[in-house]
């Protein structure tokens, strides 16, 4: 296999706005994780384009002497691919695609594609297929803007339509068969979720690339891929954990990020049943990350859209090995200390302090204080399963958990 170094990457250059709702810090902030998106995908940043305006232009985004600024960089530099970072409407993909004339892709766009490209499964597959249907069904009329090049209208308009109308029914008739396969497949899935018995039920959730697969390699001693990338992890994985003789069921589900496709949410339905159906959440916080307090922000948005936000929940601050607080000059009298100058100890003294111990500080990847989090999520379980369970409690105090099955997805 060719190491990604080997392998040529697409040149792009990134698009963003700065508005009312979007200020500059939050703009380079989107820019950013667009980046990473970007490397994940198998592209190469040359340049950032940003625009300060009120609200994107409805018809390209930027207005037209930036974009020309756009276009005289991509043809100068060859580069193949544009990148917004909000989500575009067909006409506004259609409009820049004919001024830049390379090709054009949102932020939607992108995820979908690295979705499509980490899918493993025939069930992960279905999943982003849908999801793309989805997102193509309305942008079809851009398909076919090479019967704008001809000239007249007589014997064009006809076919044209024709063409876009078949191309829709196809679409829409796939949409159908990936639903009811989807369907078919949840349905599998929630008897095996029901075949699981009475175990408790544990689900990893968290920003995408905060240490979630690797968590799970260490707690379950198994080998679920990770990597230092966005959405490493697509497929749910299920693994039966021990902890001082209690079982209990360890889901890894797929990562949450800002402006997460509404038409994955949807078509992942399934997958976040794991969720749903979780007796706990864990958390999973990337600490030294510069933006996780939005992060955790997120993924309680997405908690929140499936019912899922008042779940018993414990926080891991991961990556407490890679944390570094920005230097503060005590002799600039000027400066402000922020929390970007916080030590680990100053953060668990804020909100933090206030989760008690349902906040625990972690490196999942050099096991750093993982016998604090065991012990903190054992008790959690074995509240969950007293309460279950009280007279299994009562009346046989030193039973042996590990008996109750051996069940493994």
């Amino acid at each position: 296999m060719l190491e990604k170094k080997d392998i040529a990457l697409e040149k792009a250059v990134l698009i963003g706005a700065i508005t009312r709702e979007q200020n500059e810090v939050k703009s380079k902030e989107y820019l950013d994780e667009l980046e990473f998106l970007t490397y994940t995908a198998g592209g190469e940043v040359l340049k950032r384009f940003t625009q300060k305006m009120d609200m994107p232009n409805s018809k390209t985004y930027l207005g037209s002497g930036r974009m020309e600024d756009v276009r005289q960089f991509i043809e100068d530099n060859k580069v193949g691919t544009a990148i917004f970072d909000d989500e575009l409407s067909a006409s506004q993909e259609r409009n820049i695609s004919k001024i830049l004339n390379c090709k054009v892709l949102d932020r939607t766009n992108l995820i979908l594609d690295i979705f499509a490209q980490r899918a493993q499964t025939s069930y992960a597959r279905t999943q982003v297929e849908l999801a793309q249907c989805q997102y193509l069904l309305p942008r079809l009329r851009g398909m076919w803007t090479h019967l704008e090049r001809q000239k007249g209208g007589i014997g064009m308009r006809g076919p044209g339509e024709t063409e876009i109308e078949t191309d829709r029914r196809i679409v829409r008739d796939r949409i159908s068969q990936l639903k009811d396969k989807i369907k078919a497949i949840d349905k599998q899935m929630s008897v095996q979720r029901g075949n699981r018995g009475k175990m408790v039920r544990v689900a990893l959730v968290g920003y995408t690339n905060v240490g979630k697969s690797t968590l799970m390699n260490t707690v379950s001693k198994s080998e679920v891929f990770a990597e230092n990338k966005l959405f490493a992890t697509l497929d749910t994985t299920v693994r039966k954990v021990v902890i001082q003789n209690l079982p209990f069921l360890l889901s890894d589900t797929v990562g949450f990020i800002r402006k997460l496709p509404t038409q994955l949410v949807d078509s992942f339905k399934s997958t976040l049943d794991e969720v749903r159906e979780a007796d706990l959440l864990l958390h999973v916080v990337d600490i030294s990350h510069p933006n996780f307090e939005d992060h955790i922000a997120s993924v309680n948005k997405i908690l929140g859209e499936i019912k899922s936000a008042d779940k018993p929940t414990i926080m891991v601050f991961n990556k407490i090995d890679a944390y570094e607080a920005e230097p503060f000059d005590e002799t600039d009298l000027i400066a402000e200390r922020t929390e970007k100058h916080y030590s680990l100890d100053e953060w668990r003294k804020t909100w933090m302090n206030k989760i008690g111990n349902n906040a625990l500080f972690i490196s999942a990847i050099n096991k750093q204080n993982l016998e604090d989090f065991k012990k903190r999520v054992y008790d959690e379980v074995r509240d969950i399963h007293i309460t279950r369970f009280p007279y299994n409690h009562f009346l046989y105090p030193d039973y042996n958990y590990e008996d109750m099955g051996n069940e493994e997805e």
